[in-house]
This record gives C-alpha cells, sequence and structure tokens, in this order.
C-alpha cells in the first residue's frame, strides 16, 4: 500500500512540522507543503492527494485560504479541512465544502486523530 498523502497549504514552519509529525505517526502519511494558492493549485493539477489542509491566513504571503477553498470545488477534488481556531472561518469553510477543519492546538486531540483515520486509514 502507497502512503497517503497531504497536501498543506500554507503553514509556517513549526506548524508545517507538527502536522506532518502528527500525520506521520497517526497514519503514515507524507505532508507535502506549500506557500501559497498559487502553488496549491498548480500542484494538485498534476499530483495526486489524499487530503489538503488549508490555513485560514498564509503565513508566506498573507493570502485567504477560505478563498482557495471556495475555488476547489472541481470535481474530483481532494477532501481538504481548515486549519483555524475561529468558529466562524470554519462554519464558512464547511459552507464552501471542507469537511470540519481543526485549530492546531487540537492536533493531540483523539477525536481529531480518528476523522484523520477515516480519511486517510491507519
Amino acid at each position: 500500500m502507497s502512503s497517503r498523502r497531504v497536501l498543506s497549504v500554507g503553514q509556517c514552519d513549526f506548524d508545517h512540522g507538527a502536522i506532518s509529525a502528527r500525520l506521520r505517526a497517526l497514519c503514515g502519511a507524507t505532508v507535502v507543503p506549500v506557500d501559497t494558492a498559487a502553488e496549491a493549485m498548480h500542484i494538485l493539477s498534476s499530483e495526486q492527494f489524499d487530503l489538503v489542509l488549508v490555513n485560514r491566513i498564509f503565513d508566506a504571503d498573507g493570502g485567504s485560504g477560505l478563498e482557495l477553498i471556495q475555488g476547489m470545488k472541481a470535481p474530483g477534488s481532494p477532501p481538504c479541512m481548515l486549519v483555524s481556531n475561529f468558529p466562524e472561518a470554519q462554519a464558512q469553510a464547511q459552507a464552501f465544502g471542507a469537511l470540519p477543519g481543526f485549530g492546531k492546538a487540537a492536533l493531540a486531540d483523539p477525536a481529531l486523530a480518528d476523522r484523520f483515520a477515516m480519511i486517510l486509514g491507519r
């Protein structure tokens, strides 16, 4: 079985490291970082991912994760989750078609681990 692949968009290096370590430990997933919406759309057009994690505000350029999620509605797009502690941003992301997301502080939450496992396996 091949490794599950996760695209992580707009995280700072520290948060990317924490997310990567958690998903590797939980699911054996490989997490690929990109900084901007343009990079995300480019890589999604040529590579397969099982999940896309989108920061609410991109660390590198201040871009909007909600705008990226809204633009990812194409058939066959992988599921995505917003990484944000703000409930109103989570509600907006879900209205745009995202799965329920999470705040970075919730990475160790067993309920989040179960949600990742449903998407990526164990």
